[in-house]
C-alpha cells in the first residue's frame, strides 16, 4: 500500500504486566483502588488507559501491530500508542511513559484532547485521548509493537475492514476526527 513505512522492533523491555499495578475505576471514571494487571483482565474490571495518536508531518499516523503475547487484542493493529495507567499515575504521565517504552518517542509536545469510555465483551476503559507530532527514529518495544506502518486517519476510517483494529482505538481515533474538523474554520 502506498505510503506505509514497516519498521521493525530494535529493542527488548522486559515488564511483568500481568503482576504490574492498574489503577481501577468505576463507570463514573472516580477511581477504586489498584488490582494486579492479570485481576483486572481476568475480572474485566474497568479501568484507565491512555491512547497517544502519533502523527508524521504528512499527517499519517504510526500505526502499531500488536505481538502475538499481548493480553487483550494480540495480533491487532492500534492507531493508539498506550495502555494502562499504573498505581500512581496520572494519565498525562502514563501517556509520556507509554509514547516512550513502545515507540522510544520522547521530549515530544503531548496534546490532550479528552475522556471517552468504552466497553465491550472484552474490556471496559474509561480512556484520555492525545496527540502529537513526530518524524524521527523509533526504537519499538520488543515485547508489545511486532512492527509499525503508515496509515492516513481517514483510510483506517473508511477501511475498518482492511486490518484487524483495536475496537477501542477507532472508536478513540473517530471522536478525535471529528473533534479536529470541528476546530477548523
Amino acid at each position: 500500500m502506498p505510503g506505509q513505512q514497516e519498521v521493525q522492533p530494535s529493542v527488548e523491555t522486559s515488564v511483568d504486566s500481568l503482576v504490574e499495578s492498574v489503577v481501577v475505576v468505576d463507570d463514573h471514571n472516580f477511581v477504586l483502588g489498584a488490582v494486579p494487571r492479570g485481576q483486572m483482565r481476568e475480572e474485566a474490571l474497568c479501568h484507565r488507559a491512555t491512547y497517544v495518536f502519533v502523527f508524521n508531518g504528512e499527517g499519517q499516523l504510526y500505526v502499531q501491530e500488536r505481538t502475538l503475547s499481548k493480553d487483550i487484542y494480540p495480533g491487532y493493529y492500534d492507531p493508539a500508542t498506550g495502555g494502562v495507567v499504573t498505581e500512581g499515575e496520572s494519565y498525562d504521565l502514563a501517556a509520556s511513559r507509554e509514547l516512550a517504552e513502545e515507540m522510544g518517542i520522547e521530549g515530544v509536545t503531548i496534546t490532550p484532547h479528552f475522556h471517552f469510555y468504552f466497553q465491550n465483551d472484552d474490556c471496559q476503559v474509561w480512556g484520555r485521548v492525545y496527540t502529537c507530532c513526530y518524524d524521527g527514529p523509533l526504537v519499538l518495544q520488543e515485547e508489545e509493537v511486532a512492527s509499525v506502518v503508515m496509515e492516513s486517519p481517514e483510510d483506517i476510517l473508511s477501511n475498518r475492514n482492511h486490518r484487524n483494529y483495536t475496537p477501542d482505538s477507532l472508536v478513540a481515533l473517530e471522536r478525535l476526527v471529528h473533534c479536529l474538523r470541528s476546530r477548523q474554520p
